[in-house]
């Protein structure tokens, strides 16, 4: 993590986690317990769990033990009000949208995992390295929408966590003519309990659904240009084979690109290598990682990397069809999920949006 001395840091901003029991919303509890600026204040859930303490309502299914200080806050129902400053929304699709809306309608700033907002033409897609000038949308919600001080923010698909932010560093110094992308997704990306035990094991499963389209849409409007009150999205084709693998954590990503401007292998390198980190409580030391070892990345051996923040990016060759080939690698829910929505908020927090 960077050295930065959080202490000095006056407020800390309650929290609210809509989808509690879910496996996203045990990572965020898990990455906010022992966070210098923020301090769970409520949780909530499906009917099923409504006022049943966590420790009851939550099958824990991480490593590690849950967090004393969750266990026993009373899960509330998904609507406000909700004793919180922030809300954060690891909602599935289907509850997400609504409920997201009541929530900054409301008032609430709200930090979403959830797909149902990201293409929205006025609600940032963030990846905080990348673009977080995108956050210049958040005016225009609010007025297109009638929010107040509440809006709403998203996280990208895990899956394009793990080749946009190498596309980027490619695009803005050679600029990028097209990319093809296939992904390798970790079954965990499923959620819980996720894809059944016979259909993965010994097994590649070549479709999933909805995923493809994501991973090539939301990565051009990631890696376009805020102008004015709206989004140009990134003039490049994007190509995208999702495949789920047997693998718990890490989505890998295998990328062939074709750039504007001749570039040696070298630079190549070097552009991803040298991609700056930002100065927040989450961010790694380096935001993207460079391997030599030919045999790497790895997700079981390089998904850690940066307490799970960073982005690993190896086999980085020249191609016989398109220009340069590379393989790249993120932990699916630390950089891809909960991890990606916290550091969204720091970032807004920093930039004085809340």
């Amino acid at each position: 993590m960077v050295n930065v001395e959080w202490s000095m840091i006056m407020k800390k901003y309650r929290v609210g986690i809509l989808g509690a029991t879910g496996t996203v919303g045990q990572r965020f509890c898990q990455l906010l317990e022992d966070h210098p600026q923020f301090e769970i204040s409520a949780l909530a859930a499906s009917e099923r769990s409504v006022g049943k303490a966590y420790k009851e309502a939550c099958a824990w299914k991480l490593s590690t033990p849950m967090p004393e200080n969750v266990r026993k806050i009373e899960v509330q129902p998904i609507s406000p009000p909700l004793d919180c400053d922030i809300v954060f929304s690891s909602l599935p699709g289907s509850v997400a949208r609504e409920a997201e809306e009541v929530f900054a309608r409301a008032g609430f700033p709200v930090i979403s995992n959830s797909s149902c907002y990201r293409m929205e033409e006025d609600v940032p897609l963030i990846i905080p390295e990348v673009n977080h000038d995108h956050l210049g949308l958040i005016e225009t919600q609010q007025a297109k929408r009638g929010f107040d001080e509440g809006f709403i923010v998203t996280n990208p698909n895990c899956a394009v966590v793990s080749f946009a932010p190498p596309l980027a560093a490619l695009d803005r110094r050679f600029g990028v003519e097209s990319a093809a992308i296939t992904t390798l997704q970790a079954v965990s990306g499923a959620g819980y309990p996720g894809v059944a035990s016979l259909d993965i094991a010994d097994n590649v499963m070549p479709y999933i659904a909805g995923e493809e389209p994501k991973a090539e849409t939301e990565a051009q409007k990631i890696l376009g240009k805020l102008e004015g009150e709206a989004i140009e999205k990134a003039d490049f084709a994007v190509s995208a084979q999702c495949f789920r693998v047997n693998v718990i954590d890490g989505h890998t990503a295998s990328v062939r690109v074709n750039l504007r401007e001749t570039a040696e292998l070298e630079q190549i390198n070097e552009a991803i290598s040298s991609f700056p980190s930002l100065d927040l409580h989450s961010s790694p030391k380096d935001f993207m990682i460079v391997s030599e070892d030919p045999a790497r990345p790895q997700p079981r051996l390089d998904r850690e990397n940066g307490n799970g923040m960073s982005i690993t990016v190896g086999r980085i060759f020249p191609d016989n069809i398109s220009d340069y080939r590379f393989v790249s690698l993120s932990h699916n829910t630390l950089r891809g999920a909960a991890g990606a929505a916290v550091l969204n908020a720091e970032l807004l927090i920093d930039k004085k949006l809340i």
